[in-house]
């Protein structure tokens, strides 16, 4: 086998492996939408713990790229741009693994309450939330640039329902009705789903790079 036929050998199973991180990454938010739900505190605990494996994910194919770019010489710059945006993207996808994991710890410590009594907008937000980071993912993996050039658009309407969610939740503090630390929780909880937004725009972003060499219409590589 070529070295280059070698290169694109390696090529296609360090996309296996983002494609198999990609789906980890959206099983795990889908499994704490239903552990919430349930208040499941087991599978809250799982998840917690189950972001060591996506940290492990990140590592492996972060050392799959730098081999393959020390193997390949010389590179080619559409070469560089397909292993640098995934590194990148799975950085993202690891803070994904985070922020989930944050959330059902904060979860735990809810135990069962009513998250739409304190902010009636939250439920909606998990749901937005849970679409634009299967998207995101899905863009990437499909290699689709065009809808992944107007993908970013798709981060407002989090912003907005963030916003709700913390509007709704000082007025519950000031009516002085509700658990004070539970506000300041669920407040949390937004703040995350929030930041998972913006990971998976990025995510949809480094598509556009891996193509056309521009971030945020700049010029890179």
């Amino acid at each position: 086998m070529s070295v280059r036929m070698n290169f694109e050998h390696e090529l296609e199973t360090l996309r296996e492996n983002m494609d198999a991180m990609g789906k980890g990454i959206q099983q795990a938010f889908a499994d704490l939408l239903s552990a919430i739900a349930l208040n499941d505190l087991e599978e809250l605990d799982r998840i917690q713990k189950n972001d060591r494996k996506i940290n492990e994910m990140e590592r492996k194919i972060e050392a799959e790229c730098l081999l393959l770019l020390t193997r390949q010489q010389p590179v080619l710059a559409s070469d560089l741009r397909i292993v640098s945006s995934v590194m990148k993207a799975v950085g993202d996808m690891e803070r994904i693994g985070d922020h989930a994991a944050d959330i059902a710890d904060m979860a735990v410590r809810l135990n069962g309450i009513s998250y739409k009594e304190y902010a009636p907008s939250m439920p909606e937000m998990f749901e937005e939330t849970r679409k634009i980071l299967c998207d995101g993912v899905e863009l990437f993996m499909a290699r689709d640039k065009e809808q992944a050039k107007e993908f970013y658009k798709r981060d407002d309407k989090i912003d907005d329902l963030f916003n709700q969610v913390k509007e709704e939740l000082v007025a519950c503090l000031k009516e002085g009705k509700k658990d004070t630390d539970a506000c300041v929780d669920l407040l949390m909880v937004a703040k995350y789903l929030e930041r998972i937004g913006d990971h998976a725009v990025n995510i949809s972003e480094w598509e556009v790079f891996k193509e056309t060499g521009s971030i945020k219409n700049e010029r890179i590589l």
